[in-house]
């Protein structure tokens, strides 16, 4: 069992920046493939980056690639997500997510674990 909880949310002018933490209990933190997805008003949740669970690989989104970093600290059962450059079309609640898989892009699919989500809101 994991648990996830996100803080770092807040308001933020468009071309500003914001720092996501997810704090993770358990000891098999290490072991999981770490992501963040986020979920605008009045549409379906998305998917926004992934970490394998050694930190070695990530992926993204095409609509944040370029301007959002995730890392994680496995040290501090803790990952992250710089978000740099936003946009108002950023906006949304930001959800950390936890897969059992090895393979960094099955998380796209759906996660094992939630979070219960951070806003973030960028005023133009």
């Amino acid at each position: 069992q994991v648990q996830l909880v996100e803080s770092g949310g807040g308001l933020v002018q468009a071309g500003g920046s914001l720092r996501l933490s997810c704090a993770a209990s358990g000891r098999t933190f290490s072991s999981y493939t770490m992501g963040w997805f986020r979920q605008a008003p009045g549409k379906e949740r998305e998917f926004v980056a992934a970490i394998s669970s050694g930190g070695r690989s990530t992926y993204y989104a095409a609509s944040v690639k370029g301007r959002f970093t995730i890392s994680r600290d496995n040290a501090k059962n803790t990952v992250y997500v710089q978000m740099n450059s936003l946009k108002p079309e950023d906006t949304a609640v930001y959800y950390c997510a936890a897969h059992r898989s090895t393979i960094v892009v099955r998380i796209t699919e759906g996660a094992d674990y939630w979070g219960q989500g951070t806003q973030v809101t960028v005023s133009s």
